[in-house]
């Protein structure tokens, strides 16, 4: 009773699944994924074990095909399950138990499977699959979402909507660089969930994705001064040691810690703070 797609970056270092459903909290259950390893999808009459027996075949190294071969074929009730997998390389690989309610199906390429039952038509499905093809100019979050859009859109889940989720893993990729959870966004009962896990994930994006070195300015000169009117419009008192202490405290309030840089700033950053801060005319250096 639910669409999904598990996928791989074509670098390999991301590993992700997305899910929407016409079903409470479809992403509390569906998803399943560990970096460098990769990532699973169990549906229709979920078998929650599928998720730790899927990761550790998948440890050690079983291709996807095999993983789904082996999970179904020690499951009595298998003609009830979908499933689909992805590892580190090569295709991903669906299975469809011939009893899942109708319209049920996947399809799978390299490095991505993407699977529904309960749905419109295959049109999902293909619409699933096209969408992530299609796609790969896109960062490999919204590339996922993506992809669930345009499955949400060719008709999704025949019954309706209810719940979505994203679940995104990558070595050290979590907050602080202390887990693998890079993304694990979860809308359980919401009108519009594909829309709605759309909006969070541009949020998320805003507040915990690390900044471009590319793009940071120096923390100096006519941005400094900039940085530091606004920080005290926003009643952070700046010291004499520069604005850098009070853009750490006011970030830090704003939930932006992550995009932080010692000596400079993330033009994330300072357009957010010239957002909230009471109008400062910026200097005309300042990027």
């Amino acid at each position: 009773m639910t669409f999904s797609l598990v996928a791989r970056s074509a670098d390999g270092r991301l590993h992700g699944v997305v899910v929407a459903s016409k079903f409470l909290a479809a992403g509390a259950l569906v998803p399943a994924a560990e970096a460098q390893v990769g990532a699973l999808a169990t549906q229709a009459h979920v078998n929650l074990a599928y998720r730790p027996q899927g990761l550790t075949l998948l440890r050690t190294g079983v291709p996807a095909a095999d993983v789904v071969a082996g999970l179904v074929a020690a499951d009595a009730e298998r003609e009830h399950r979908q499933l689909g997998v992805v590892g580190v390389s090569g295709p991903g690989a669906t299975w469809t138990g011939p009893a899942c309610h109708p319209w049920a199906g996947g399809r799978s390429g390299d490095g991505w499977a993407a699977q529904g039952n309960v749905l419109t038509g295959p049109e999902v499905v293909d619409a699933l699959g096209d969408a992530w093809l299609a796609g790969s100019a896109l960062p490999f979050a919204e590339r996922l979402v993506a992809a669930l859009r345009a499955g949400d859109e060719a008709g999704g889940d025949r019954r309706g909507r209810q719940s979505a989720g994203l679940l995104v893993v990558e070595r050290g990729g979590g907050y602080g660089g202390r887990s693998d959870v890079l993304i694990d966004l979860r809308i359980d009962d919401h009108p519009d969930p594909v829309a709605e896990l759309g909006r969070l994930l541009a949020v998320h994006t805003l507040l915990f994705s690390r900044p471009d070195p590319a793009t940071l300015l120096d923390l100096s000169g006519a941005v400094a001064d900039e940085v530091a009117a606004l920080l005290t419009a926003l009643g952070h008192p700046v010291s004499g040691d520069g604005p850098e202490a009070a853009l750490v405290s006011w970030a830090g309030l704003e939930n932006l810690e992550e995009r932080l840089v010692p000596g400079r700033i993330d033009p994330v950053v300072l357009r957010h703070l010239r957002g909230v801060a009471p109008h400062v005319p910026a200097p005309r250096s300042a990027s």
